[in-house]
């Protein structure tokens, strides 16, 4: 992929002061202007390189520019992008019966972002409790984790314990009961005979690559199944090979009714997101009672085809296990080392709680940007680390030794 820069390109400065008057200011980025990227590395607009270690949130899993599907989209515009699901077209069967066979299941409904995904997969399972389970009309009841991140629509958001994302937004969508993550007991206090989901994130991502007690996730699995409620994963940041494994669910053995995709399933080239299931679940929709004009048009089913089919072929969920394991090694001296006070996380996925007297996580951020390197903070004192799959390790040292320089200045 090409890293000239356009001439048509700004200055940073007036990419700043245009994009400071005429957007909303919902984001607080890093003054960073990123103008092409390639693997895991990005070029900004004065010929500056960055290496990535958040990847679009997971989205770019498969680095920038990947050639696989770089050169699928490009086959596939010059084909047919939109037919809506007014038609069928001849990528959409392929991409359903795929995906379902990734997961081990039956049904895909697709759709593009992730919060759109997170809201089918409310709108199923309450569905799904009214028809199969024969829960009273409008006495659905699911029940979701305190520090949650599932997206920001009003219904999403009306289940955040995050004040910055929930706030103001009222009136909210009730039929939610908020429990503690990783606290069992709670969960199967919360559980009755009108819940119809438990809908949780393997390990919560924005709340800091929070990962659950052992054994948590298995039990929640248990009480589902014996309670007949069904367990929506929320793998849009966890999974399609993020953690070392294809889905985080897997480092417990466990298989929920549910899985919610997103990110990285569109390769970093289009927003694809889906919920797959078995027939018994996705079965109660009939036509005219969801849909998306883009969920699963030509374009987003042959880039989402070719991430399909570079996942199985286990390379990718193997580079994140074993250099998820260096980067896990080398970030746990740092804690010995007393600049960082506590180290989460699974695969190439880590939050870092920087110590006191050492800045806050946005400082850190913005010198590691200074020395080349891009990683988002969250939460005050924690920055987020997670590089694309394809970074090589001597990248990855790299990385991790401007983090230790910028911690030890």
């Amino acid at each position: 992929m090409s890293t000239t820069t356009p001439a048509t390109s700004p200055t940073t400065a007036e990419a700043l002061r245009s994009a400071d008057a005429h957007s909303a200011h919902n984001y607080h980025p890093l003054p960073v202007v990123v103008a092409t990227a390639d693997g895991a590395w990005m070029t900004d607009v004065e010929g500056k390189r960055y290496l990535d270690m958040l990847a679009g949130y997971s989205a770019l899993n498969f680095g920038h520019g990947n050639r696989r599907l770089i050169d699928a989209a490009r086959a596939q515009l010059e084909r047919v992008t939109l037919t809506s699901r007014a038609f069928h077209h001849d990528r959409f069967a392929a991409f359903c019966a795929e995906l379902a066979a990734l997961c081990g299941k039956e049904m895909v409904l697709p759709m593009n972002t992730g919060a759109e995904a997170v809201e089918t997969a409310v709108k199923t399972a309450r569905k799904w409790g009214y028809e199969v389970k024969g829960v009273p009309d409008g006495h659905a009841k699911i029940v979701v984790a305190a520090n949650n991140f599932h997206g920001r629509t009003t219904t999403i958001v009306s289940f955040s314990t995050d004040h910055e994302a929930r706030d103001h937004y009222g009136p909210y969508t009730p039929g939610f009961e908020i429990v503690p993550y990783g606290d069992l007991t709670a969960m199967q206090a919360a559980v009755t005979e009108n819940t119809v989901a438990v809908l949780l994130e393997p390990i919560q991502g924005e709340a800091g690559v929070l990962v659950p007690p052992p054994g948590y996730l298995a039990g929640v699995r248990e009480l589902t199944r014996e309670r007949n409620v069904l367990f929506m994963a929320d793998e849009i940041q966890s999974g399609l090979g993020r953690t070392g494994k294809t889905f985080a669910c897997e480092h417990e053995g466990v298989v929920p009714d549910v899985y919610i995709l997103g990110k990285a399933l569109g390769g970093g080239v289009v927003p694809v997101s889906a919920v797959v299931a078995d027939r018994d679940v996705l079965g109660v929709f009939k036509p005219g009672e969801h849909g998306s004009t883009f969920g699963g048009n030509p374009l987003a089913c042959a880039v989402a085809l070719e991430v399909i089919a570079m996942l199985r072929t286990g390379e990718y969920q193997q580079r994140a296990a074993e250099l998820g394991d260096h980067l896990h090694h080398e970030l746990g001296l740092l804690v010995g080392a007393g600049t960082v006070t506590a180290v989460r996380g699974r695969g190439l996925w880590a939050g870092v709680d920087i110590a006191p007297g050492h800045g806050s996580g946005r400082d850190v951020s913005e010198r590691l940007m200074e020395r080349g390197v891009l990683v988002k903070d969250t939460h005050g004192a924690t920055i987020r680390i997670a590089p694309p799959l394809v970074i090589t390790k001597e990248d990855l040292d790299w990385g991790l030794d401007q983090l230790r320089a910028v911690l030890t200045a």
